[in-house]
């Protein structure tokens, strides 16, 4: 098993499949899985710089979706304590804050630790879907090429000189 991943990483490291990379590993960290894919968009995009257009947007189309489904997986959660709960329903301090902005809460999806749950809670809520992605792409590619502008700011040289 351990050489069967270590395999796959090492196929996944190459530069034909670089953005197929950031795609899954961005997809994957906008779950609730703690995980986070900026250091695999900035490694694409030191290794190759003429990517970097590229990997901001597929990292940010990747990120989106994984928001997408944290949405639907916190409107099953709903649904769910719905049909449990026979229609009670939390009136925390957060939850009516949440409900106060709406889908444009969503373009705070980009925070660490707290913009993957509040996807969830917009899903929780019954933000409306659509306008729930949109705000959370535009959260998500303005945290993309701001942390990877930053990074190759911080660290200008290629690398192996």
């Amino acid at each position: 098993m351990e050489a069967w991943f270590a395999s796959l990483l090492q196929a996944l490291a190459l530069p034909e499949y670089g953005l197929s990379t950031v795609f899954v590993v961005s997809l994957v960290s906008a779950t609730l899985l703690p995980l986070g894919s900026e250091p695999a968009v900035f490694g694409l995009i030191k290794l190759n710089p003429d990517l970097f257009w590229p990997a901001v947007l597929v990292a940010t189309v990747g990120n989106t979706i994984g928001g997408a489904i944290t949405w639907w997986m916190g409107y099953g959660a709903e649904m769910a304590y719905e049909h449990l709960s026979h229609g009670k329903r939390m009136q925390l301090r957060a939850l009516r804050w949440l409900e106060r902005f709406g889908a444009k809460a969503c373009l705070l999806s980009w925070l660490p630790g707290v913009g993957d749950p509040l996807c969830a809670v917009a899903g929780w809520l019954r933000f409306p879907f659509w306008p729930c992605v949109v705000y959370m792409a535009i959260g998500k590619f303005l945290r993309y090429l701001t942390m990877t502008g930053a990074l190759l700011w911080a660290f200008p040289g290629q690398l192996g000189t």
